[in-house]
């Protein structure tokens, strides 16, 4: 493999980690390894670090091919809590408000998943990297100031329902790029006349590279050390 000239890699990202996080992981040991002082290496697609799952690196010239490959069609497999909310539609935040569940029942949940397929608006969470006059959202928000993000057109494919225990339900996503989860799990608490928030989330794919196909940041250092080392034999 030839990194300085690029390569597209796949990784499953941990939890608790940001992007950057496996970004600087993966690009600290490539530049040790191949004894260079840098070596750029991007990321295809955020994920949040309250998120899990498939993220894309780009090596050196690779990373031109970054803007096409977020555009790829992403699933997810998220996790919300019905009747309960946050400011931030996840786990980062407290909770804020508590709202009645005892009228949903699985069919309405059915239902009301139906109403999110195809082309929809969604408003992005104001704990969102969307830039506000040159700043991103979070750092305004986390400073308490108001923040009025626009809605957003975006594609919703395939909604499937995966678990029904109240007030937990798990669904499969297929979506855009653009598309926030943690915003969407918001708009299917609203639509229950309820409210929810994401407690868990898996991006399980990125076009057609699943979960199966990544690595995870252990295997970093024997993936290089196999592929960078068949670099130099080829080369004697």
């Amino acid at each position: 493999m030839d990194f300085l000239e690029g390569e597209i890699l796949y990784f499953n990202k941990p939890l608790r980690w940001t992007s950057f996080d496996l970004v600087n992981k993966f690009r600290y040991e490539l530049t040790r390894k191949l004894g260079v002082k840098k070596i750029k290496v991007g990321h295809a697609g955020t994920l949040d670090p309250l998120a899990t799952g498939v993220l894309i690196l780009c090596t050196g010239k690779a990373t031109k091919r970054i803007d096409e490959l977020q555009y790829q069609t992403k699933e997810y497999v998220a996790t919300l809590k019905l009747g309960e909310t946050t400011p931030s539609f996840d786990l980062e935040k407290e909770v804020d408000a508590v709202y009645p569940t005892a009228h949903i029942t699985r069919e309405l949940v059915e239902e009301t998943l139906k109403s999110f397929v195809g082309t929809i608006q969604q408003v992005p969470p104001v704990f969102s990297a969307c830039r506000v006059q040159g700043k991103r959202a979070y750092e305004l928000a986390r400073t308490g100031q108001e923040v009025a993000l626009r809605s957003k057109t975006l594609v919703i494919d395939e909604i499937e329902l995966l678990d029904y225990a109240l007030p937990i339900i798990k669904i499969r996503v297929v979506c855009s790029k653009g598309t926030y989860i943690r915003a969407l799990a918001r708009d299917i608490g609203q639509a229950l006349r309820s409210g929810a928030h994401l407690i868990a989330l898996e991006r399980t794919r990125i076009g057609q590279v699943t979960l199966d196909q990544c690595l995870s940041p252990e295997d970093i250092k024997p993936f290089l050390d196999k592929h960078v080392e068949k670099i130099v034999e080829d080369k004697k």
